[in-house]
């Protein structure tokens, strides 16, 4: 998730009561994202690389996708695979041209 300070145990208190609001946080793990990246894509690439290595077939039940995942999971971080993040603020700034404002001088 990013990091916006809605992003903490303490907004479920204020959306739900506290009971409710305690459940939730047990079942939740917070896992915040770089200050710079992008992660969005970068986590995008990594379920990409899952669906096409791991569920490109059929999956009978849960408790099947669960061992596959973690079988897979444990197989990608044995071999410490990397995303090789390519795009540079320079692609960035000729594939978004048009995004950017144009200054008349």
């Amino acid at each position: 998730m990013d990091n916006l300070n809605t992003h903490t145990g303490a907004s479920l208190y204020e959306a739900f009561p506290p009971d409710v609001a305690r459940q939730l946080l047990d079942r939740l793990e917070f896992h915040f994202t770089p200050k710079h990246g992008s992660w969005l894509n970068i986590a995008e690439i990594e379920l990409s690389v899952l669906a096409r290595q791991c569920l490109n077939r059929r999956i009978p039940d849960k408790p099947f996708l669960i061992r596959e995942v973690a079988a897979w999971q444990q197989n990608r971080n044995t071999a410490e695979a990397k995303v090789d993040w390519r795009f540079t603020a320079v692609d960035a700034r000729i594939k978004l041209k048009r995004l950017y404002p144009t200054l008349s001088c």
